[in-house]
């Protein structure tokens, strides 16, 4: 199962927990083990605080200063986006996540969050469940 979510700026961090959840509940998946992989690799999908949207902005910083959008990379001669490959490795496209009583087994502050690091455009995520035998 798959969705789509656009972003609206170079880089920004989106709150996909919803559209996963749906997956899930239209599924009637009630325990077992939910994957969700960005199709992309310029993009990473994490686990992040959902109540203090600072926290998107202040790993965006971070990473920023860590791997800078023009540091001299050999991928850039081609489509100068090297950084956002890079971002995307080191935080990875997927993650698997625990299903528990039909919802996703997330701590109170957790969601998952898609990392854009190469927008604005429109990304592709693809869901698979594994309901528990």
């Amino acid at each position: 199962m798959e969705f789509s979510i656009s972003s609206s700026r170079m880089q920004e961090v989106i709150d996909i927990t919803a559209k996963v959840q749906a997956i899930i509940d239209k599924n009637k998946v009630l325990e077992g083990l939910c994957n969700v992989f960005t199709l992309h690799s310029t993009a990473a999908v994490i686990i992040s605080e959902n109540y203090d949207p600072n926290i998107g902005t202040d790993l965006l910083n971070v990473l920023d200063r860590l791997i800078p959008q023009k540091a001299g990379y050999l991928h850039d001669r081609i489509d100068s986006n090297a950084h956002a490959h890079i971002k995307s490795a080191i935080l990875g496209a997927g993650k698997t996540l625990p299903i528990q009583e039909g919802k996703l087994r997330l701590g109170q502050w957790q969601s998952i969050m898609l990392a854009e690091f190469d927008g604005p455009r429109s990304r592709m995520v693809h869901v698979e469940l594994l309901p528990s035998p």
